[in-house]
């Protein structure tokens, strides 16, 4: 589903280089709710940015459903991005001017889609994500749980098999931010899609069935279930998290 290989990206700072990932090698192999958990600078934003196929590596391959990102052009990358992979960002992004409705369906109608065809879609997702009843509200009206809800409909408006999560509940509170968590794993698995969530939150992370530590541009562990009961929590996470980077 989702492979990298040996990716390099570098940035040029001012009069400095910067080696954001440095060989990272990542293998998703089955739908499901991931985490790529990392401190500030770790390489995680830029991996997010790859994934999405907004920036090509400097070196090595990312294939995501069969497709190597670093052989399309930049007209390919973009048809590919707005088909196959659906964003979700931390700030929700919807325009205020549209309805909840219209947001989702906005991708479709940009793609040149049948409007009923995105109409029944829309609120068929708006419905399954529990906002149904606020279709025909402007996001000023929404609260910000209802808003990411939104975003995430709007994500899985043409099916992509893969969601990338970048801080997902930045903006919300810990109630909202805990239902959300909550929401994504049920839309993995009931959907059959392969959402990633950069975070550098413990809390986050243990909604996940793995997690892929990254520090210094590399991904230096995982963390995981050690058997199929046990349902990861913060404080276990925190504390895996801390020996994988120790021992890095």
């Amino acid at each position: 589903m989702v492979r990298c290989e040996n990716v390099h990206k570098s940035y040029q700072l001012g009069d400095r280089r910067v080696e954001a990932l440095r060989g990272l090698d990542l293998t998703i192999d089955r739908p499901g709710f991931y985490a790529v958990m990392g401190a500030s600078g770790s390489g995680k934003s830029t991996l997010l940015h790859l994934l999405a196929a907004l920036d090509a590596p400097d070196e090595g391959t990312i294939e995501i459903s069969g497709t190597k990102l670093e052989s399309l052009g930049e007209r390919e990358a973009d048809a590919f991005r707005a088909r196959s992979i659906g964003i979700v960002f931390q700030q929700f992004n919807l325009l205020p001017t549209m309805t909840a409705r219209e947001n989702v369906e906005l991708p479709g109608v940009l793609q040149g889609e049948d409007p009923h065809t995105l109409r029944d879609r829309a609120a068929q997702l708006l419905e399954r994500l529990g906002v149904g009843e606020r279709a025909e509200h402007r996001p000023q009206a929404l609260s910000g749980g209802e808003q990411q809800r939104v975003a995430i409909a709007r994500a899985l408006l043409f099916q992509p098999k893969l969601i990338l999560a970048d801080e997902p509940t930045g903006a919300l509170d810990s109630a909202s931010s805990a239902r959300l968590w909550a929401l994504l794993r049920d839309v993995a698995d009931e959907e059959g899609v392969t959402i990633v969530m950069v975070t550098h939150e413990p809390t986050a992370a243990a909604h996940c069935s793995r997690i892929f530590v990254i520090s210094d541009g590399r991904v230096t562990g995982e963390i995981a279930p050690e058997h199929q009961q046990e349902q990861l929590d913060a404080a276990s996470v925190a504390a895996r998290y801390q020996r994988v980077v120790g021992t890095a």
